[in-house]
This record gives structure tokens, C-alpha cells and sequence, in this order.
């Protein structure tokens, strides 16, 4: 999909392109392409003379693949953005390419983004950017605000692993977890804790694409002055984070623990139940001897009666008194 995006009173407007002749009508900041087919990237290459990387998508993690000025002017930052979702939250990698000095370009300043797949912190720009008018000036003002709204995502997004830990908490803190209940929180502490991974890594990308940004002198005072807002955001985004992941370290510690307990719980019982059933077994053992015993001679008949009934209390005797000291609860 090809979407450009011009400024028109000072709102951003969206076009999508279909067809090569249509480019002509239009004099975008932001070519956005998500998906790319073959044509698309023809298309492109053709009207603006700019050919998209073949490994523009690839996971390189050196920051010297990731971010750079080409000899032409070309602005070339790779960076990954984040999409919450409960089933598969996941990381983006977004190519941007910044054109400022092309003399092929029809119009000067243009921002090129290429992605895989639709990313909510594109959508919540391009609600902005058309409510808002002045919102957004250039092509770099674009990507600046990219990023803003990326780390203002990410501090929505902490805020409900918070709400979730606050769930979570409340089940165990409660007392009495039962193996199910304790399982389930479990379960969702893992989640919660892999999805603030994601953001820790995802603003710390951040950070150095607009850090990159500002060494390359491209920004304005004024830019400079938010790219610097941003990179502050960006801190206390990265304490929050650091604060949930102990809150997560605490939950978990306590869900393993009455985990515990009930284990031990279950052990006590089979303590129990063993020392109970030593007198009868002592017992067994005596009467088992082939020898004479006084009270089996003397019983007759009723001397098995005798002994069984001699094994029952033996047992029942031991686990009276342990449920009368409560060590069975």
C-alpha cells in the first residue's frame, strides 16, 4: 500500500496512490509505503529517483547499519516500533528515509517510511495531524513527532502492565492461592513482564534514532528543543520500567512462594499419614511372629478381632492428635 501524505491548512491529508499518474498531482512531506509491492517500489524509484534498499528491513542491531547520512543527503534511521497486542505484542521495524537535497525530487523535504504492517503510533499521528492544524511543518517535523507519539504509546502502554500487575496482586496478597489461581497469575506476571521488556527495548531504539537525529544537525532550534523533550520522556520511561520490573520480581517471589506452602502443605499430610500408620505396622510385625503371645491364647477366637481393632485405634489415636493441634489444616 502507497500512501502520501500533503499539507493542506496546516492539516496533514492523506492520498492513497494507485497508479503512477497520480503522484504528479501531489506535493507530499510523507510517502508512507506499508507492504510494498514490487510496482510500488517501481513507482517510487521512477518519480522520485529513490531506490529502496534491498535490506532496508533487515534486523541489523549495529548502530552504524542503522543509522546514517548517505553522500546525497539521505537520512537513512531504522528503528522499531511497538504494537500491543494482548494475544502477540510484538516490535515493528520501520526503514525512514529522510530526503532533504535530492535535486530529483519534486518537492524539497520528503519523508519516506517503509513497514510491514500497519502500526497504531502511525494511526494516532495521522488522527492528530488532521485534527490539529500547525501540528506538524516538514518532513522531519513528521519523523520528530513519529517518535514522540512512539514514546507517549509506550507510556500507555506501561501504565496498563501496571493496572495488570495491580490485578494480579490483589489475587495473591489475598492469601489462600490455590495451585490454579497461582498458576493463572503466573501466567499473567510472564506475560506482563515480557511486554515491558519490549518497551525497554523499544524506547532505548527510540532514543538513539533521535539522538542520531540531533547529532546530524538537521533539526532547527526548535526541533532540537523537542527531539530533547523527547529524549527526557524517554528517561523516565526507562525508571518506570526499571520500577516494573521489581514490582514484577516481588509478584513473582510471592506467587512461587505460596506455591510453597501448598507443597509443603501436601508434604505434611504424607508425614502425617506415615507416622500414623507405624503403630500399626509395628503391630502387624509383632503378631506376624510365629511365636506364642499371652493375649492371643488367652483370646481365642477373637484374637484377630482383637488385633484389628488394636491397628484402628493405634492409627486413629496419632491423627486425633495431630487434628487437635492443627497440624492437618
Amino acid at each position: 500500500m502507497l500512501n502520501i501524505f500533503t499539507l493542506a491548512n496546516g492539516r496533514l491529508v492523506q492520498e492513497e496512490i494507485e497508479a503512477l499518474e497520480e503522484l504528479s498531482q501531489y506535493q507530499p512531506i510523507w510517502v508512507d509505503l506499508e507492504s510494498p509491492t514490487v510496482e510500488e517500489k517501481r513507482w517510487v524509484k521512477q518519480y522520485y529517483g529513490l531506490s529502496i534498499p534491498e535490506d532496508a528491513m533487515d534486523e541489523d542491531i549495529e548502530e552504524s547499519a542503522r543509522f546514517y547520512e548517505e553522500d546525497n543527503g539521505e537520512l537513512h534511521i531504522r528503528s522499531d516500533f511497538l504494537i500491543d497486542e494482548e494475544e502477540n505484542p510484538r516490535s515493528v521495524r520501520v526503514a525512514f528515509i529522510l530526503n532533504q537535497h535530492n535535486a530529483e525530487l519534486r518537492s524539497r523535504g520528503v519523508l519516506f517510511s517503509i513497514h510491514d504492517e500497519d502500526i497504531p503510533v502511525f494511526r494516532l499521528l495521522r488522527m492528530r495531524a488532521r485534527r490539529a492544524p500547525g501540528l506538524i511543518e516538514d518532513a522531519k517535523e513528521v519523523l520528530l513527532k513519529l517518535f514522540d507519539a512512539d514514546a507517549e504509546y509506550s507510556a500507555d502502554t506501561l501504565e496498563n502492565i501496571y493496572d495488570e500487575l495491580e490485578i494480579a496482586g490483589k489475587k495473591v496478597l489475598e492469601g489462600n492461592v490455590s495451585d490454579e489461581l497461582a498458576g493463572e497469575v503466573l501466567g499473567a506476571i510472564a506475560r506482563q513482564e515480557d511486554l515491558n521488556g519490549r518497551i525497554r527495548r523499544n524506547v532505548m531504539d527510540t532514543r538513539r534514532a533521535v539522538s542520531f537525529m540531533m547529532r546530524s544537525r538537521m533539526l532547527n532550534a526548535e526541533q532540537f528543543e523537542e527531539a530533547r523533550q523527547i529524549l527526557r520522556d524517554i528517561e523516565s520511561l526507562d525508571n518506570h520500567t526499571a520500577f516494573l520490573f521489581d514490582k514484577i520480581n516481588f509478584l513473582m517471589d510471592a506467587t512461587v512462594g505460596f506455591i510453597n506452602i501448598n507443597q509443603n502443605k501436601t508434604i505434611k499430610i504424607f508425614s502425617v499419614a506415615s507416622v500414623a500408620l507405624l503403630p500399626p505396622t509395628l503391630i502387624a510385625s509383632i503378631y506376624g511372629m510365629n511365636m506364642n503371645i499371652p493375649e492371643v491364647q488367652a483370646l481365642g477366637n477373637g484374637a484377630y478381632i482383637y488385633v484389628l481393632v488394636l491397628m484402628a485405634a493405634s492409627a486413629l489415636g496419632p491423627m486425633w492428635y495431630f487434628r487437635r493441634r492443627g497440624w492437618l489444616k
